[in-house]
């Protein structure tokens, strides 16, 4: 089919998910961990490899719709593929939340009222939701279309970052003061916990199956290619804050890649990539929502979620999937609109970040079942399902309480439609 994503949309879908909302938000949130954050890095990179590789190995294995929910289903039946899917449907539009919430916190350092305006970043990042969702409603090449532009502008400031700090590191630039934080188990696993969110959409690929070409030779290419490219991007952005910015201006920075830009280059500097910033995380978001609507569709089809969402509309999309997922994602954002965009991205995130590992969980379980005879992707399995206790950890029991009451919500929908069905 002529309208199927290729390779280089595939990749720009794994990287333009991944890379977008959290690195242009992230390092206010890590600044205040000091040197904790390389370890979080650490640990979340290899977990992250682990987990690219799981699903390269099941995308070429099974190179089905849905991803996760296609390979928990195929390893251990309806109800833990359910399971998978509900909780990663529930990952995709608390955490698109998040993501239209950075558009916005991008645009206030242009327009600072924004920031100051109650209520008004929930509105603005509502929406952003609707527009892209619009767009992808008009088709999967559309949205395909949207990733590449976007992920081409979102890696230029991000690039421009990194070489002005290794021009600082030659020249021998002051340093910023070393924040003195100590090393501990808490401080670690709370970095890796943040630092997770910006590797979430490792899977992107492997969701949408059934509109990709060649899914089994370009699935496994872009998961990989995308995770350890998206990788070296960060190591070198945090290291570029902790070398030379201080703690307290990067934390206290509702757009710490844009602020750190004008440090070194003059503020009009920052305004632009504030605009290259908005620009970012509005394509993580189109890549997102496109992500968000294929999973009820996926279930629907597979018999565990109700036919209604299984219809397409004219131009082959999930269309009644979008309109509400990407409703119950306004719901959550406006629900929380009297928390700072600060506040409100760190809350939204943790939420999703906890329901999202499960669905991670259930993928490295299902490659242990289904891919015993391939020890690489076995030993891959096993990092990944000890990272997922891992993180959860760091997030906390306030994330894990709010997880679990939304992936336990959906069981009555599970038991009704297969009730349903058996009738």
């Amino acid at each position: 089919m002529n309208r199927k994503l290729g390779f280089w949309a595939l990749l720009a879908l794994v990287i333009g998910n991944m890379v977008g909302s959290g690195i242009y938000i992230l390092p206010a949130q890590l600044a205040p961990l000091g040197w904790n954050q390389f370890a979080g890095w650490a640990i979340t990179i290899a977990g992250a490899l682990a987990l690219a590789r799981v699903f390269a190995a099941l995308g070429a294995r099974l190179p089905l719709a849905g991803g996760p929910y296609a390979y928990a289903s195929a390893a251990f039946g309806p109800l833990a593929g359910f399971t998978t899917a509900w909780a990663y449907w529930v990952m995709s539009w608390v955490g698109n939340a998040a993501v239209a919430v950075a558009v916005v916190s991008a645009l206030a350092l242009i327009w600072p009222e924004l920031a100051s305006t109650t209520g008004l970043p929930a509105v603005l990042a509502v929406t952003c939701v609707w527009i892209v969702t619009l767009i992808n409603i008009r088709g999967v090449r559309e949205a395909g279309r949207l990733q590449e532009v976007t992920v081409v502008l979102k890696l230029l400031p991000l690039i421009a970052l990194i070489g002005i700090a290794l021009w600082l590191w030659v020249t021998g630039a002051e340093r910023a003061p070393d924040p003195q934080v100590p090393f501990t188990a808490g401080n670690i696993a709370l970095a890796a916990g943040l630092t997770f969110w910006g590797f979430l959409g490792l899977e992107a690929a492997t969701v949408p199956a059934d509109k990709v070409e060649n899914p089994a030779r370009n699935i496994p290419r872009a998961t990989m290619i995308g995770v350890a490219l998206t990788g070296l991007v960060y190591i070198g952005i945090s290291s570029a804050f902790a070398l030379f910015m201080p703690v307290e201006e990067a934390a206290g920075s509702t757009a710490p890649i844009a602020s750190f830009l004008g440090r070194y280059l003059g503020g009009d500097i920052a305004v632009a990539v504030a605009l290259f910033a908005a620009i970012s995380a509005f394509g993580t978001l189109n890549g997102w929502i496109l992500v968000q609507a294929e999973m009820p569709w996926a279930m629907a089809k597979g018999g565990v979620f109700p036919k209604w969402f299984a219809q397409e509309g004219r131009h082959g999309t999930p269309v009644r999937s979008h309109l509400v997922s990407s409703g119950l994602l306004t719901l959550i954002t406006l629900m929380n609109y009297s928390r700072g965009m600060t506040d409100l991205f760190a809350f939204i995130a943790s939420v999703s970040l906890a329901a999202g590992l499960v669905a991670y969980l259930m993928a490295a379980l299902a490659a242990i079942k289904l891919e015993r005879g391939n020890a690489l992707t076995l030993i891959a399995a096993l990092v990944a399902v000890a990272f997922f206790f891992w993180a959860e950890w760091g997030l906390g029991t306030e994330a894990m309480g709010y997880a679990a009451l939304l992936i336990l919500a959906g069981l009555p929908v599970y038991w009704s439609v297969r009730t349903a069905g058996s009738s």
